[in-house]
Formats: C-alpha cells, structure tokens, sequence
C-alpha cells in the first residue's frame, strides 16, 4: 500500500499523509463538476440553471422530502417540468423505469435532485439511460453527488457501475438545507462520507492528491459532529459537515471501491439495508 494515515487519539485531528517510500508516478483525473457553497445558496439555482440552458426541470424528492421538491419547482416557476416523489432506497429498478417515463412524457431536459443519496441516485438512473443532465441539491451527507457511480436494485440484486453521464452538471451544497436534519441520519450520514474517504486511503489506485482530499475529508466531517450534538442547527458544523461530504465523495469519484463498498453495496441490496447505518456499522471491520 502506497499510502499511510497516523491518526492521533483524538478522531477529529487527523495528521498528515505521509509515503511508505519515495513518491511514485501516478495518475490523476479530476471529474469535471461546478459546486456552489454556502448558506442560502439554493436562492442561486435558478440562475445556474439559466447558465446551464435548461429549460424544463423534472424535480425529484423522495415521499418524504416532497416540500422541499415543490420549494424548488416553484423558485424555478414555468421552468419546472414537474415533480416525480418517489425515490426509495437503493433505486430499485420498478422506481427507476417509471421516473424515465416520467422524464419522458413531460420532456424534461434534466433532472434536478434534492436529498441525499437515494434521490441522487434516482436523478442518475434517468441519466445514465437519457443522458439527461442532472443538478444535484445534497440534504444530507451522502456524497453521491460527487461521483459517476451508479446503482440499481433488481431481483435483490445491487449492480453499480461508472459512466461520466451520471455526474452531475452542478451540485448546490446549502447547509440552510440540512439543519433540520435528525441527529440519527446526521451521524450515520457523517460516517458514511468518512466511509468514501477511508477507502481512498488504501485503494490500489489512489495518489497523493486523492490521500490528501481524503484526509481533510475525515477531518471536517468528525469536527462537525461534537458541536451538532449540542446545536443541531449550528450552520459552521453543518458547513463543516457537508464541506466533508463534498472531499469525501470526491475521493470516492476518483478511485476503485474495495472491501467496504463492495460488502455494504451487497448487503444493502439484497437485505434492503439503511444505506448509511450498514457503512456506519461496516466502516471499523473493514478497515481493521
């Protein structure tokens, strides 16, 4: 392994990356994605779709979220094609053929997404047939939308895979969006995108950029917990946490899934498992 972590005692101080032996060539890609940061950012989505050209918006949510999909179509007015609700979990693919039609039916030119990783997904399904171009809008800390991994639940059975068109376009991180988010989610969330950053670490394909995009990654996302447990609406910890998010779903976009992945993907799909509590749980054995 190319790369080692020395972790102090205390989980939110990370030291620095460091080579086992002399720096070796590597290769690195950036995927090509814009990010808006900031609080009250979502009030500049309309615009960014103006600069993107894009004229008819199908929104997705899941049921619960269906507030925050009619907040967005009516920012964007006569420029939202309409409202599909219904992303679940693992994107199973009786959700995702439907939300094609959907697209589909209403000429949707893209997909725009607000939620975590389920909705994202669902917003990837469409794309990855349609080529649709898709907006991200994360309320949670799942990374997804930082990544061209795709994946669709069928017969139990979860396949992912990569493929530049799911990526989205724009990817608008609010932190005003998640700070109503339930500490339970908050924290297995959090872990999650810890989760994207730990694989990083030890992938066959990994570099020094990636390690410390990682590192710094794993930092703010364990920084951002201790003050949420006594302010969950503390809009620096919730910044701090979805600042992680981005690092570690970026790492995630630029090297291979390992042992984590592969086994929370497996289990996730065929037991139709929380996505975020099976890599909470998952994260100390593989990585021990």
């Amino acid at each position: 392994m190319p790369w080692s972590v020395r972790a102090s005692a205390r989980p939110e101080t990370v030291t620095h990356l460091s080579p086992c032996s002399a720096l070796t060539p590597f290769i690195h890609q950036t995927n090509p994605s814009r990010v808006i940061f900031g609080p009250g950012s979502l009030s500049q989505f309309p615009d960014e779709l103006q600069r993107l050209g894009l004229r008819r918006a199908l929104v997705l949510s899941t049921p619960e979220q269906r507030y925050s999909a009619e907040r967005v179509a009516a920012l964007l007015g006569d420029r939202a094609a309409g409202i599909f609700p219904q992303a679940v979990m693992h994107v199973p693919i009786e959700t995702a053929r439907p939300a094609r039609d959907e697209a589909r039916r209403l000429g949707a030119d893209c997909a725009v997404a607000i939620g975590g990783g389920s909705t994202i997904g669902l917003g990837k399904a469409i794309a990855l047939e349609s080529g649709l171009p898709i907006v991200a809008i994360p309320t949670t800390y799942a990374g997804s939308e930082m990544t061209p991994i795709y994946g669709l639940t069928e017969d139990g059975l979860k396949k992912t895979g990569h493929d530049p068109r799911v990526l989205p376009r724009t990817v608008i991180y609010d932190p005003e969006l998640s700070a109503t988010l339930p500490m339970s989610i908050t924290v297995t969330s959090a872990f999650n995108a810890i989760a994207h950053a730990a694989e990083g670490l030890y992938a066959h394909d990994g570099n020094p950029i990636v390690a410390l995009m990682a590192e710094e990654g794993i930092r703010a996302s364990a920084a951002a917990l201790a003050p949420l447990k006594t302010d969950p609406g503390n809009l620096d910890a919730r910044s701090d946490a979805l600042y992680g998010a981005w690092l570690c779903g970026s790492v995630l976009g630029q090297v291979s899934m390992g042992l984590h992945h592969k086994l929370c993907h497996t289990l996730g799909g065929s037991f139709n498992l929380p996505h975020a509590e099976v890599h909470t749980i998952i994260l100390p054995h593989a990585l021990a």
